[in-house]
């Protein structure tokens, strides 16, 4: 089963508003160095990213120490366009499952459809995990989660004992 720990803080930003405009297109990908994700998609990595969170609203992952950066050039960028766009980096703890089995582990505690079949690299899907509300995604050998820093211990937790039960053999 997967070694499950918290991830070093990331750099999280909200960014809110028309997804198909193009100029904050333009600025997502040179933030992150990849399109908009569709809809369910993350595109990039915990490291640099972009996922989609809602029809409106997108979870930009950058280097912790770039995200003033990132903030001004949003702001500059989409000037007079109708966006909000907040540091959320304190908000969400990211949680690694590293190894074999992860997709397991998540699946036991989910009630997505996280088969190979429905869920897949490059997929993002907000969830719930036991009794808190939780970003997931394939990412390396492995996946991660993030939640809301009030209930990081609790789902970390929640994840270390979920593969400490062992597999299910389901998948």
């Amino acid at each position: 089963m997967p070694e499950v720990a918290f991830t070093q803080p990331l750099g999280q930003i909200t960014l809110r508003g028309d997804l198909s405009d193009p100029a904050l297109r333009t600025t997502v990908e040179a933030l992150t160095g990849g399109p908009v994700p569709d809809r369910l998609r993350l595109n990039g990595t915990s490291g640099r990213g972009a996922a989609w969170m809602s029809p409106d609203e997108l979870l930009l992952f950058v280097p912790r120490d770039e995200v003033t950066a990132a903030l001004s050039r949003l702001d500059t960028d989409l000037a007079g366009t109708h966006v909000l766009a907040a540091d959320v980096s304190d908000l969400r703890a990211c949680i690694a499952l590293n190894g074999e089995g992860a997709r397991e582990v998540l699946a036991k505690l989910s009630p997505a459809d996280l088969s190979p079949s429905a869920f897949g690299p490059g997929d993002f899907r907000r969830t719930r995990l036991g009794q808190i509300a939780a970003g997931i995604w394939l990412e390396g050998q492995g996946a991660r989660v993030v939640c809301f820093r009030s209930v990081a211990d609790y789902a970390l937790a929640l994840l270390r004992q979920s593969a400490a039960d062992g597999a299910v053999g389901y998948f």
